[in-house]
């Protein structure tokens, strides 16, 4: 199997080196539109780089699409078309409309779009994801989320990144819906700018808190952070009729607990790929299969649709200052 990556930056750099190490891909491509970024990275793991203009019309049996999310409207437009497997990484669009309309074009062109949500292949999360769905936690009272981010972002990332509900907690909402099987009913959500200005200058926030319900009922409590100074913390908590479950406490879990009793920060995380670096190989192996027509689309293109639409919701609800039904934006 052919596999072309298009974008060498830190995702590509990691889809990269997964792609080689499974022994079901003979040839790993690599486009970037800096070409020496390109030969760099084939060079490191014996792939082969093209040139930038060849992006969309390599002879490949799927893509993954690694570049900045501006730069994704360009490349599915050229590959969708071929009617190969696509792992496009997270967000497919910033917009509803431009996020529909990639999947439209997947869907008439028959090509398979997987989205780029590693946390579903986080090992402690898929447990927990299994146990609800077979019914081992009972009536599924509610789940606790936390997202918090080591270091802030770079000035220069903020006004790109569609803001910490499209860029950051899109995350979370997928998990809501993976999790609980159900979609978002409702969201009440605030933020606000508390230590780091430059976010404040995109009308962007370093903290937030979501509250919302799901159609089914469970209740989630989100909150979130781009600055976490002891580390990477993503962890959530999910409570039923006949269990309780925690995912993300491990020694490694960046927190400073006060009775002194448990192991926790040794070695904390640094950051998102440190914190989810087998996720990222177990999703690329997931795409693999999928391209060789293994298993079925483990995460469909409505992730990214319906996710979206939840951090829109949020940020029309920090605008009106209420709760807002999600099924009611439709951009």
């Amino acid at each position: 199997m052919r596999v072309l990556v298009v974008g060498a930056g830190r995702m590509g750099a990691i889809r990269v080196e997964d792609l080689v190490a499974d022994p079901r891909v003979s040839e790993v491509l690599i486009a970037n539109r800096h070409e020496s970024r390109a030969q760099e990275l084939a060079s490191t793991w014996g792939a082969t780089a093209l040139r930038w203009e060849q992006a969309t019309d390599a002879v490949a049996d799927a893509v993954v699409v690694a570049v900045g999310t501006s730069g994704h409207h360009h490349i599915l437009n050229g590959v969708l078309p071929q009617g190969i497997p696509v792992l496009c990484e997270k967000p497919v669009a910033l917009t509803l409309q431009d996020t529909a309309s990639a999947i439209a074009l997947a869907e008439s062109s028959g090509s398979a779009l997987q989205i780029g949500f590693q946390r579903r292949f986080d090992t402690s999360i898929r447990a927990m994801h299994d146990i609800i769905h077979s019914g081992g936690i009972g009536t599924f009272y509610s789940m606790t989320m936390e997202s918090r981010d080591h270091t802030v972002s770079h000035k220069d990332f903020i006004p790109g990144s569609g803001g910490i509900f499209r860029d950051l907690h899109v995350h979370d909402f997928d998990l809501v819906r993976w999790m609980t099987g159900s979609e978002i009913e409702s969201v009440f959500a605030t933020k606000r700018v508390r230590e780091h200005q430059d976010y404040a200058e995109f009308d962007d926030a370093d903290v937030a808190t979501i509250s919302l319900t799901t159609v089914s009922g469970v209740q989630v409590v989100i909150t979130g952070a781009r600055h976490n100074p002891v580390g990477h913390d993503v962890r959530m908590e999910a409570f039923g009729s006949k269990d309780s479950l925690s995912a993300g406490l491990n020694s490694r879990t960046p927190l400073h607990a006060m009775e002194g009793d448990l192991a926790l920060n040794g070695n904390p995380y640094t950051g998102f790929v440190d914190r989810f670096r087998e996720a990222f190989r177990n999703e690329t192996g997931s795409f693999v299969s999928l391209a060789a027509g293994e298993t079925e689309n483990p995460t469909p293109p409505d992730s990214a649709l319906e996710s979206l639409r939840a951090a829109i919701a949020c940020e029309k609800s920090i605008e009106e200052s209420r709760a807002i039904m999600v099924a009611d934006i439709t951009e």
